[in-house]
């Protein structure tokens, strides 16, 4: 049921997705200014029999059909098949060693042994002897068949659509998370099983053990088969999707030819060149015939602002599909294109040569500020496309505002001072004069026919653009955004939240800033917001202050409250400060994502000192997990998923017992390899690659921190 009402949300959200690009191409059809067509009839091969022929209008030259499938031929050579890592046959496959083998270790031994009742042999003395045998055995090859389904296996399909090859590349599709993987990295079936019964048996006739040579048969006609099963699935509809989408991008036109254009003269041969040309010239001609002038203007400006946002389209569900997932997030940047729009509409239609003071280099730096600069800048070009059509010079308009916007972005590289937004502003002054100073010079060769006038256009433009420090402010509180400003006001150690957690549980406090320090260094290696990441840290252990003493760093040596308590009971008051972290979060009105660093920080993982030591206190009672395990969610996001391990990797490196480079690595890899293998990570937008990277972070900081020091002189 909740699959069913997860599917209609979903449903919904694309239903009003459309409506809202909808919505924003009908206001800017509204916008844009009118255009109309004309051509002529000619053949191939032929001369050309009438006077000579000039554009009317601007028009696209089409593509022959050989050359648009040659270049579908070579999309088609370059996508790689899409296959999907199924979790599901991963987890059911150990799931159905682990019931399977100890039953038929005991049927084996009870066959082995004469026994003929299952209770009999569990009482008798060859059990305890033989159960850490089987044990040992057990733990091996589900260990080995883990390290397999984990690497992946593959089921090629037989299908004449592509070749594959070792050394072919192949999209693994996990979760959310797409990566390009070389065949030869993964195995198939009989790969698998070739590999686990070679170590199976190498291991069974490496064993010095006694009680060996009874089951080494049972070891060698051991059926791996049943427990492998490929994991990594061909995924049809992907695949499709992915050609689809890639013969889309394939433009059916390569050329432009503008208005006013010499296109063929009296006498002239028909060359296929030419022929190309004037079939698109007839092709735009024939659409405008019949007195049905402003019907096609119309249409005209429809199919102008459909194309262009349908390319936003694209590009975000290529690229930043969660962009398309959020109504929030999508309506911002269609309501910000069309706010761009309707100014220079406005400005348009009042003076065409105040053009250039429409501040469009605010787009970027707002559309930066929220989501970042691919994103930013995208949406600044295909904005200035579309008003190049109302300016009087379009290639002048658009060649300065995509140069002034990418300059606007490189020069905010972060918005952490406000000086920034006055070098940037003084900044994108100098591109727009510069810029058209030299396109001036070089169209009309002196200085005499330039218009000093724009100059000072570029100035006002200059200080519009500062308008921008104001309207994030705006927007980040209308739309509910989280900027770096915020985030910098947020992570300063005297806000009275941060204060509070240093006078009520300082030691807390201190962890928090050592892993703060951690996730920030992390994330700047592997790309991310590490101002979020250090943020969301400093705050991710607030709800410790409620029972501060409750947790071993603040005991410093004193009495221990757990000592008196229920191993169950402790286990909630420590699993308890995730949900009173985000109750005093919501109290004190922190932001969306910074409590998310606060649910996520311990993901689904159990409390483990109090649950092993229960375990150990309680060997016959089957213990109930859920009362020892935080309620999660796992981290969703890198930076969420960089704290988790930060958090884990400080707290138990303070009890180490001896600070050297191999127990530093050690601790690391183990713990965080811990948290891999409890799939803490599987929805998080993180890579194995990035993991590594977080890993030798880690210890690099942690040497440093525990590095040896001199011993001085009484």
């Amino acid at each position: 049921m909740a699959n069913f009402f997860q599917k209609v949300r979903i449903f919904f959200n694309q239903i009003l997705t459309a409506l809202l690009f909808l919505l924003a191409i009908t206001l800017v059809v509204f916008m844009l200014p009118r255009e109309r067509k004309f051509a002529y009839e000619y053949s191939k091969g032929s001369p050309w029999a009438y006077d000579e022929l000039t554009a009317r209008f601007g028009f696209s030259i089409q593509k022959t059909p050989a050359e648009l499938q040659q270049e579908r031929d070579s999309v088609l050579r370059k996508i790689t098949p899409y296959f999907t890592y199924d979790a599901f046959i991963y987890a059911d496959r150990l799931n159905a060693f682990k019931t399977n083998f100890d039953k038929k270790w005991i049927a084996y031994a009870m066959d082995e042994y004469r026994i003929d009742n299952e209770q009999k042999y569990l009482e008798s003395s060859r059990y305890n002897s033989l159960r850490m045998l089987q044990d040992y055995y057990h733990s091996f090859i589900y260990s080995n068949l883990e390290q397999t389904y984990l690497k992946g296996i593959i089921r090629i399909p037989d299908t004449d659509e592509f070749t594959l090859t070792d050394d072919s590349f192949i999209s693994v599709v996990k979760g959310q998370i797409s990566e390009k993987v070389l065949l030869e990295q993964l195995y198939t079936e009989r790969e698998a099983y070739q590999l686990l019964s070679d170590v199976l048996n190498e291991e069974a006739e490496n064993d010095m053990r006694k009680q060996i040579a009874r089951f080494k048969p049972f070891l060698e006609t051991f059926d791996l088969s049943d427990y492998l099963q490929a994991n990594v699935l061909y995924d049809q509809n992907k695949s499709n999707l992915e050609r689809t989408a890639q013969l889309k991008t394939i433009s059916e036109t390569k050329g432009y030819i503008q208005e006013g254009e010499l296109l063929i003269s009296r006498g002239i041969i028909v060359t296929s060149e030419t022929f190309q040309i004037l079939e698109s010239y007839k092709y735009e001609f024939e659409k405008q015939r019949g007195n049905v002038s402003d019907i096609l203007a119309w249409s005209g400006r429809f199919l102008l602002a459909f194309i262009s946002f349908m390319v936003v389209y694209l590009f975000l569900y290529n690229f930043r599909h969660e962009v398309l997932e959020s109504l929030v997030k999508t309506s911002f940047i269609l309501f910000m294109m069309v706010l761009m729009i309707f100014i220079a509409s406005m400005v348009s239609s009042y003076e065409k040569k105040f053009y250039y003071v429409v501040p469009f280099t605010i787009l970027p730096i707002i559309i930066r500020t929220f989501y970042d600069e691919r994103v930013g800048l995208f949406i600044h070009i295909i904005t200035v496309l579309l008003a190049g059509f109302m300016a009087l010079n379009s290639f002048d308009f658009i060649f300065l505002n995509i140069i002034a916007g990418m300059v606007a972005l490189f020069t905010l590289t972060n918005l952490y001072h406000r000086s920034r937004f006055f070098v940037s502003a003084l900044l994108v002054v100098l591109s727009y004069s510069i810029t058209y100073f030299g396109i001036s010079v070089v169209k009309e060769g002196s200085f005499s026919q330039l218009d000093w006038s724009n100059f000072g256009y570029f100035g006002l433009n200059g200080v519009f653009t500062l308008l921008s420090f104001l309207l994030i402010y705006f927007f980040e509180k209308t739309f509910g955004f989280l900027s770096d400003t915020t985030l910098m006001e947020l992570s300063d150690t005297n806000q009275p939240l941060l204060r509070k957690l240093a006078e009520n549980a300082p030691a807390t406090f201190q962890h928090s800033m050592q892993v703060a320090n951690l996730s920030e260094e992390a994330i700047r290696h592997i790309g991310g917001n590490p101002l979020l990441v250090r943020t969301g840290a400093l705050y991710h252990d607030i709800g410790k202050m409620v029972d501060a003493s409750y947790f071993t760093e603040n005991q410093m040596g004193g009495t221990n409250p757990h000592k008196d308590k229920d191993l169950k009971e402790s286990a909630k008051i420590i699993i308890n400060h995730v949900k009173l972290g985000e109750e005093m979060a919501l109290k004190n009105k922190l932001p969306k994502p910074i409590i998310d660093f606060i649910l996520m920080h311990h993901g689904t993982s159990t409390a483990k000192w109090f649950y092993k030591t229960y375990q150990n206190q309680h060997p016959d009672e089957e213990v109930d997990k859920k009362d020892f395990q935080y309620p999660g969610p796992s981290p969703l996001t890198k930076e969420t998923a960089v704290l988790m391990m930060a958090d884990t990797v400080e707290a138990a490196s303070r009890s180490l017992e001896s600070y050297s480079k191999e127990s530093i690595s050690e601790l690391v890899e183990r713990l965080i390899d811990n948290q891999m293998e409890e799939g803490q990570f599987e929805d998080a937008d993180i890579t194995f690659k990035e993991i590594k990277k977080v890993k030798e972070v880690f210890k690099s900081r942690l040497n440093t921190i525990y590095h040896a020091r001199i011993s001085y002189p009484k």
